[in-house]
């Protein structure tokens, strides 16, 4: 049986890069674009607001804000900051939520003067900058934009803001880390961490900062010493080093261990083959850095890693567009995987998937799985959860 093709909450008039959850409002930021290539396909951050109508998830436009000859490849979210990753740079933005006031003396469909919910605006194109709810207004403001890559061809793949958003720290197509010092955004520390693209980035206790790399290297980083190099597959003899590499890193709480953590990369192969051999995911001790457990998760090659808030749930993306989501616990996928039209370029938890094809512009959309989602601000009542048994 083919894979279940997940609803299709918001499609956007250009290919989808990065998608991001406000942790305290029901909001949704998504972005992407054309980039500098003149094919008409316009570059934009969207903010979407996600309600609960009729028990389904809906999400409505807000906002289109217009990021000119740039798209946004990479986005890290701090309250209502985001740090947006466009070509070369790394573009600070902020951006505010209004809600007006609704007019004294107004009458609602009844004539009795009500001030009952207003209604909404019928359909417009995407990406024009209009608003689709009534009940809320965004502005967005820029505030720094500071290069982060100096390769020739300079792409800026990573960005993370620390615990208390004191520090951002960015990867990108040289494999230099730099940290830089928020809100100033002066650069603090600038180094050599591989020899090749920086694939992903994740900030653990203790300012320990963990980079996944093309280099085949996942390394553990306090300042610009080098802590440990991880080898996932030092208890797997039959698998050679080169065989695959590091694609993505992310650390997660632990269920019922308050204060714990665990790390989480995926390896994927370096060579596609006819017959692919599988990703795998392997989980780590977050303060020895040894690893815990290694399972194999799929042929598809992942692309993008998110853990739940709670470190119960891990949800996979693929570069075929299906979607699977796993236990931490165990790394077993219990759920059926999901499928969207194309890529599965990023994602945030709640699982949502930012699909996306550069080619094929009008295939992009965001696809959450509403038996999984959960939005901020929201009691878990109102969402149906599905029942899990630990084995």
């Amino acid at each position: 049986m083919a894979p279940r093709r997940p609803a299709e909450l918001y499609r956007a008039p250009f290919p989808l890069y990065t998608v991001r959850l406000h942790p305290r409002r029901p909001l949704a930021i998504t972005a992407g674009g054309g980039g500098a290539a003149k094919t008409g396909i316009r570059n934009g951050v969207h903010f979407l607001q996600l309600e609960q109508i009729g028990g389904q998830l809906s999400a409505s436009l807000l906002h289109s804000h217009d990021t000119e000859t740039r798209a946004t490849m990479t986005m890290a979210l701090a309250d209502d900051i985001i740090a947006a990753g466009q070509d070369a740079s790394c573009h600070i933005l902020r951006f505010s939520l209004q809600v007006p006031e609704a007019k004294s003396g107004s009458a609602g469909r009844n004539g009795s003067g009500e001030k009952g919910p207003r209604k909404r605006k019928g359909p417009s194109p995407a990406g024009q900058g209009d608003t689709q709810s009534q009940t809320s207004e965004v502005t967005v403001e820029s505030l720094h934009s500071v290069r982060t890559d100096f390769s020739p061809d300079a792409l800026q793949k990573a960005v993370r803001f620390n615990a208390d958003c004191s520090l951002l720290v960015t990867g990108g197509a040289d494999g230099f880390l730099r940290l830089w010092e928020f809100p100033s955004m002066k650069k603090t520390l600038e180094f050599k961490a591989h020899d090749g693209e920086i694939e992903d980035i994740a900030l653990g206790p203790d300012n320990k900062v963990v980079t996944a790399g093309r280099d085949f290297q996942c390394c553990v980083w306090q300042q610009d010493q080098l802590v440990t190099g991880l080898h996932w597959n030092e208890n797997l003899p039959g698998i050679p080093d080169k065989a695959y590499r590091y694609q993505a890193c992310r650390f997660g709480a632990v269920e019922d261990n308050a204060g714990a953590l665990r790390l989480y990369t995926v390896q994927v192969p370096h060579k596609r083959e006819r017959r692919p051999p599988p990703c795998y995911l392997t989980k780590w001790d977050g303060k020895s850095f040894l690893p815990l457990l290694t399972r194999p998760c799929g042929n598809e090659v992942i692309s993008c890693l998110s853990i739940s808030d709670s470190g119960t749930f891990l949800g996979l993306g693929t570069v075929t567009g299906s979607v699977a989501i796993h236990i931490a616990f165990s790394l077993q996928a219990p759920f059926p995987s999901g499928c969207c039209c194309c890529s599965v370029l990023g994602s945030s938890w709640p699982p949502s998937y930012c699909c996306s094809s550069p080619s094929r512009g009008s295939c992009s959309s965001l696809a959450l799985p509403s038996t999984m989602m959960e939005p901020p601000g929201w009691p878990a009542s109102a969402v149906p959860r599905p029942t899990l048994s630990r084995l």
